[in-house]
């Protein structure tokens, strides 16, 4: 795995993009690794009586799959020092399956700290589903 350096990294540089592929599978397994059993990520039938389109993706796996696409970026995920997001819209997964497209754009870089900040668009059906996403990474 190549570390991305803090040489080769310049402002616009961009990360991604890519698509991530999310299946109701992906929930149920999510939901066994983080504890969260809340019934609108595996039930459609609650999810649609709450008021829900569908089944919804954890918003926690969506920040997460979002910070695994920088993380690959940049080299390996403990470079990821910072990362923090609002949550806009819901991952509607139906039975088909659906897509998070992830991508991303460096907007600063201090060659002092070798640190870079990344702004992240995260986007599912055409709809932004994090706002304000914003990653700091360590460069070699």
């Amino acid at each position: 795995m190549t570390v991305r350096t803090a040489a080769e990294t310049v402002v616009g540089d961009l990360v991604g993009p890519k698509t991530i592929p999310v299946t109701r599978e992906t929930l149920v397994a999510y939901a066994a690794a983080s504890g969260d059993q809340n019934p609108i990520h595996q039930d459609e039938e609650f999810a649609k009586q709450v008021g829900l389109p569908d089944v919804i993706a954890h918003g926690m796996w969506t920040m997460g799959a979002a910070g695994a696409v920088v993380a690959e970026w940049v080299g390996e995920a403990g470079r990821v020092v910072e990362f923090g997001t609002r949550f806009t819209k819901p991952v509607v997964v139906p039975a088909a399956g659906a897509e998070l497209l992830v991508d991303g754009r460096v907007t600063a870089v201090d060659a002092e700290s070798r640190r870079a900040t990344v702004e992240i668009t995260a986007s599912s059906a055409g709809a932004k589903v994090l706002g304000r996403c914003t990653a700091v990474v360590q460069l070699d």
